[in-house]
């Protein structure tokens, strides 16, 4: 079977894409501090790389299993970050600043729709302004642009990756599974 080489092709290449997708994840669990989860991924990673690369270095006068090993790690980069935006692990800080200062409207309409809002009055440029500093698990963050958008499509808005939460009603509130139930009700 190995013979046949557009089934070497193919298989190589799969190979590949699928050692690329786990290292890929790895990588980000490792990143968020999934350690065990990240170890018992990487055990099943280093198997598929070694037999991957082994038909590679097997077969190396044969210049199609080397450009299917290649195109398959890039296949692979962009399966594994595909399947990451799709599992949207941990949280998303986003800062937002607004000329909605008088009526305090943008962080009482967010709070309303079941995200955690810290806000405090400051100043721009051109002005008084009102900041708010809002945490969401990261599978929120389309929905929290886009509520931001609809209610004030002048704010500057700036999102980052926290690396420490503790404390505060938000915690508790996602560790009970609380949080958006009531709002989207």
């Amino acid at each position: 079977m190995l013979e046949n080489s557009v089934i070497m092709v193919l298989i190589i290449l799969i190979i590949n894409i699928v050692y690329v997708t786990f290292f890929t994840i790895r990588m980000i669990l490792t990143l968020k501090g999934y350690r065990y989860l990240a170890a018992s991924i990487s055990m099943i990673e280093i198997v598929i790389y070694v037999v991957g690369l082994g038909l590679v270095l097997d077969n190396l006068d044969k210049i199609q299993n080397l450009i299917a090993y290649a195109v398959g790690y890039g296949i692979g980069v962009i399966v594994g970050m595909k399947i990451e935006e799709k599992l949207a692990i941990g949280y998303i800080t986003v800062n937002v600043i607004t000329s909605d200062y008088k009526n305090n409207n943008l962080s009482k309409r967010i709070r309303e729709k079941g995200f955690g809002v810290t806000d405090w009055m400051a100043q721009g440029l051109e002005g008084d302004r009102m900041a708010l500093q809002i945490l969401t698990p990261r599978k929120y963050e389309l929905k929290l642009y886009d509520t931001i958008k609809q209610l004030d499509p002048k704010a500057f808005i700036i999102a980052y990756e926290p690396k420490t939460i503790h404390g505060g009603f938000w915690v508790k509130s996602v560790k009970k599974g609380r949080l958006f139930r009531d709002a989207e009700k």
